[in-house]
């Protein structure tokens, strides 16, 4: 389901099946039909789990759940101890992984100072360290500002044009449009599925699943409604801007 270096998002209502697939992905749960399959391994083989935990990496939603040390560094260490690595390896990990998430000036704090982003940031620190060839992102926004979205996304963003696999479970829809593929949940099935645009253009669809369309693609859907000759495949904010000043040049 997720291509290897993809940035696929999985919305849907809350009860939709989104965090139970997160789950399942990252062996935290164990299928009750059918196989799930990571990285060639089937997640129910016991002698295989710790692998699979380590290639798909898991943050969830409450940063303060997820930080089990005083000091950030020695949080962002805590994984590749746990590995048995070697000391400077260890020290290496953590330096890079800070770095990956712009926090290394802050790697002497006590995490409780920090802001939520900066939290959820030592979080996905924490989960790079162990170097995943996954992440999966269990919607890590929902319980931060707009500016903490902004910034947890933009680290998401930049993990992906690093490499590294992103599985984003959200319900901001708005955080959707830039992903390489949008997969819409309903019941615990798999129910629209294919690029933003592809997706998105099916609003009817969307709102029939309970499910609000991102912002730009609500307005310009609202307009073609109204006769107005907005372009299909308006995603984002500014494109909604440029169509509108482009039917209404100035004089």
């Amino acid at each position: 389901m997720v291509e290897r270096g993809s940035f696929t998002s999985v919305i849907g209502r809350n009860g939709s099946g989104k965090s139970t697939l997160a789950k399942n992905i990252n062996a935290l749960l164990l299928p009750t039909g059918g196989t799930v399959v990571v990285g060639g391994y089937d997640t129910r083989r016991e002698e295989t789990i710790w692998e699979i935990r380590r290639m798909a990496g898991m943050v969830f939603q409450n940063p303060d759940n997820q930080l089990v040390s005083a000091v950030v560094e020695d949080d962002v260490a805590f994984g590749p101890e746990n590995l048995g690595l070697p000391r400077e390896e260890i020290r290496a990990r953590v330096q890079s992984s800070l770095a990956a998430v712009d926090m290394l000036e802050q790697r002497k704090m006590a995490p409780h100072l920090l802001s939520g982003g900066q939290k959820q940031r030592i979080a996905i620190a924490g989960v790079v360290a162990m170097k995943p060839d996954l992440v999966i992102l269990d919607e890590p926004t929902a319980m931060l500002d707009p500016e903490g979205r902004g910034e947890v996304l933009a680290i998401a963003k930049q993990l992906h044009r690093e490499g590294i696999t992103i599985l984003l479970i959200t319900h901001f829809m708005e955080e959707t449009v830039d992903s390489d593929r949008v997969v819409i949940m309903d019941e615990g099935r798999i129910v629209l599925d294919g690029t933003p645009e592809e997706v998105y253009g099916r609003a009817d669809e969307i709102r029939a699943y309970g499910l609000r369309l991102p912002f730009a693609v609500e307005v310009a859907d609202e307009l073609r409604a109204r006769g107005v000759a907005v372009r299909a495949g308006v995603l984002r904010e500014e494109e909604l801007l440029e169509e509108v000043l482009r039917l209404c040049p100035s004089r």
